[in-house]
């Protein structure tokens, strides 16, 4: 399964990160960075360490599992 992973820094300097499953595909670049704009811009999310402040990056994780059948 894909994720696009949203990296973002908070007023602590940590790095948030907020996963959207099955992202549309491809990946346009300037959406997503609109999008982490306004997510911004709203103040969308809160974290523990404060406010969103700024954006880090943004990436597509593909994970796969395979299960091992055991005796």
């Amino acid at each position: 399964m894909k994720q696009l992973e949203l990296k973002f820094e908070n007023a602590d300097g940590k790095t948030v990160t907020y996963s959207v499953e099955m992202p549309i595909e491809p990946v346009d670049p300037a959406a997503v960075s609109a999008a982490m704009d306004e997510i911004l811009a709203q103040n969308a999310f809160t974290t523990s360490g404060g406010d969103l402040v700024a954006k880090k990056s943004a990436r597509v994780v593909e994970r796969i599992v395979e299960d091992i059948e055991i005796a």
